[in-house]
């Protein structure tokens, strides 16, 4: 087992309902698991079915199993689906410390009330600002290019294990997506290998 940086460290994992969330979540608590870490994982929904902001608090310790919850000002990392929602945890539980590793492609989330989308660019200088470190991550469009939008998670998931943050690698998250994707082993792997390209000089 590897030694982490801190212990626990705090992750938060945001999007908008129907984005893959809990599956992005479990992959990464799995794999962790698998690994011999202790995982404890917390879910917070909004209208998550209705395209609501949805965010996992996770917390991975060597040691022993915490509390699901994060303080507000305590995330270690931020892995964001979108960006609005990366930039609100960011606001929510951000720091001097935290890296964030986000998707820029924006998804419309009904919290947005009918208010116009805010300019992305605009929104990714406040993330920036807001990290000490910012990963823009094209996994939407290098979905798309593999056919299927939904490993935008799988290539996000690739993508945190290169930044060497958390304790995962390839043969970790290879043997994860072999336990919980046994009908669509190649693709997957696939789309994690393109992560981990995504995510230079580690």
């Amino acid at each position: 087992m590897k030694k982490l940086s801190k212990d626990p460290i705090n992750l938060v994992v945001s999007g908008v309902g129907g984005q893959g969330n809990v599956m992005v979540t479990l992959m990464i608590g799995n794999a962790l698991v698998n690994e011999g870490y202790f995982v404890t994982i917390g879910e917070t929904y909004g209208a998550s079915q209705r395209g609501g902001s949805v965010m996992s608090h996770v917390k991975i310790s060597a040691e022993k199993q915490y509390s699901p919850l994060i303080a507000q000002g305590q995330a270690d990392i931020i892995l964001g689906m979108e960006p609005v929602e990366t930039l609100r945890m960011l606001k929510i539980y951000g720091n001097d410390h935290v890296v964030s590793i986000v998707n820029p492609r924006p998804v419309h989330a009904i919290d947005l009330s009918g208010k116009p989308y805010p300019h992305v660019p605009h929104v990714m200088k406040h993330i920036e600002e807001l990290s000490v470190k910012t990963y823009k991550v094209h996994a939407t469009e290098e979905a798309q290019k593999m056919g299927n939008p939904i490993l935008a998670n799988m290539i996000l998931i690739g993508a945190l294990a290169k930044t060497g943050l958390l304790p995962l690698d390839e043969a970790t998250l290879d043997a994860a997506i072999r336990q919980m994707f046994p009908k669509a082993v190649d693709v997957n792997i696939k789309a994690l290998k393109k992560g981990l390209e995504s995510v230079n000089g580690h």
